[in-house]
């Protein structure tokens, strides 16, 4: 719940900054008195050149750069993990749910790649666990697709159980064990 907000704060200062840095407002040009209209005339008369290069003089600059530094930011740090139900790799609404919004950082940041980790529990065999793994993770991966989401953006791994959260051997550790993680990659 808590990364949660944190992802929505994220993703809501960094559309801020991109609505700010792009919607500046431009004067109302003012009607030219008569003594100013010469003065009009001849800057209509003007090389279109020339407009462009006083207009690209007087234009806020624009940081690409900076954009998709902030985009890549925000989606390494707002990537959240989805659980599934044991000897399961159907999405849950909670995933789909959690999917739609990591489906959001990613799009607003075309330039990042991810790596979706498949993992399991302890139960079961090591080839059993690293096969629902790998169906886990293209269970996220096959959902963001749908979302809009590259696929050469995209790549699947599974960990099988070689990689748990709680090593403990509880019902609680086991499902926070079941899981797809988001990793960007560099």
């Amino acid at each position: 719940m808590f990364k949660s907000t944190i992802t929505r704060l994220v993703l809501t200062l960094f559309v801020l900054t991109l609505l700010a840095s792009g919607c500046a407002k431009k004067p109302v040009a003012e009607q030219p008195t008569m003594t100013e209209q010469p003065a009009v005339e001849m800057q209509q008369q003007q090389p279109a050149a020339v407009v462009e290069q006083q207009v690209s003089d007087t234009a806020p600059a624009y940081d690409a750069a900076a954009v998709a530094r902030a985009a890549e930011l925000a989606a390494s740090s707002g990537l959240e993990r989805i659980h599934f139900a044991f000897d399961q790799y159907v999405l849950t609404d909670a995933a789909k749910s959690i999917l739609v919004s990591n489906a959001g950082l990613l799009r607003a940041a075309p330039v990042v790649k991810v790596l979706i980790e498949g993992h399991c529990d302890e139960r079961g065999s090591d080839e059993y666990n690293l096969a629902l793994g790998e169906k886990r993770a293209l269970a996220a991966k096959n959902y963001l697709l749908s979302l809009g989401v590259a696929a050469e953006r995209m790549n699947v791994i599974s960990y099988g159980e070689e990689m748990p959260i709680d090593s403990a051997r509880t019902k609680e550790a086991w499902a926070k064990n079941r899981r797809a993680n988001f990793k960007v990659k560099r």
